[in-house]
């Protein structure tokens, strides 16, 4: 980080990171209470659904096809890796199209400034899952028929990258105009500027509520399900329609969803960590 004369951050006051008790002492008592909680809570759910006396031996039967291990009849994925995958190529498309709307949010040419504004207004302004069955049934009826998988992950795409775009938007306006001018004034290219120096400041900011937004859209593609994908949704309600084990096939896609997530928690915590090691320092 480039200091400058204007930046905020040049002052002795610690960072809202640094004030936190397990930014404090992330080893010491605070975090064993933690742990503690976790592990006083998570008995308590295992008891709970134990003392139900569910069929876990059903449960048992179906988890390598929830899980995705077992392949479909045809020979594709199924279960939480194809959620995953879902996840996956919804995440790259909605950052290019965040990006590009981010861009012309910020852009002085009113036309790419009315085109991003229009779209963000349109895909935040209408449910998701309206978006996904217009791609999917109402498309066809003007001759642009798109499969099922193809159908999802174009809804999730431009549904969640209007709402990236406000983030990556106010990461970037968050960034102190003073980082850019120091880096003019050492003479550096725009283009090392942006990757040096405000690029990595912004992206401290953004990758909180980014990582909120991909989790969340991890468990909203289970929305596809209703196009007649096998992801994990789908085949849980499908067994528990078949067996009528309803309470066993969803608590386990709601533990496989919960685990998913923990893992992009813990991923969206290291880029943190990244990001913010000159912050961290400077508070201390």
């Amino acid at each position: 980080m480039v200091r400058s004369p204007r930046s905020p951050n040049d002052g002795s006051a610690p960072t809202l990171r640094a004030m936190l008790p397990e930014a404090r002492s992330p080893s010491g008592p605070f975090r064993v209470k933690v742990w503690l909680t976790w592990l006083i809570l998570l008995a308590l759910l295992v008891w709970l659904f134990y003392g139900l006396h569910l069929d876990f031996g059903y449960a048992r039967q179906k988890l390598p096809y929830l899980l995705g291990i077992r392949l479909t009849p045809d020979g594709f994925i199924q279960g939480a890796v194809l959620t995953l995958f879902v996840t996956a190529c919804s995440m790259i498309c909605a950052l290019l199209v965040a990006l590009l709307t981010a861009l012309g949010r910020m852009s002085s040419n009113p036309i790419g400034f009315g085109f991003a504004t229009f779209y963000a207004s349109l895909f935040r302004g209408t449910p998701l899952l309206v978006q996904v069955l217009i791609f999917y049934l109402a498309l066809p009826q003007v001759g642009i028929v798109l499969g099922a998988l193809s159908a999802g992950i174009i809804a999730l795409s431009l549904n969640y990258g209007a709402y990236l775009a406000e983030t990556i938007r106010s990461g970037m306006m968050g960034v102190p105009p003073g980082q850019r001018e120091a880096g003019m004034a050492l003479g550096l290219r725009p283009w090392v500027i942006t990757w040096k120096i405000t690029g990595p400041q912004a992206l401290r900011l953004i990758i909180p509520p980014a990582g909120a937004l991909f989790i969340s859209m991890l468990k909203d593609s289970s929305l596809v399900s209703i196009l007649g994908l096998w992801e994990l949704n789908f085949l849980a309600q499908s067994y528990a329609r078949s067996s009528y084990h309803y309470m066993e096939m969803l608590v386990c896609a709601a533990i496989i969803y919960w685990v998913m997530s923990i893992l992009f928690e813990i991923a969206q915590h290291r880029l943190e960590l990244r990001f913010g090691r000159g912050v961290e320092a400077r508070g201390r």
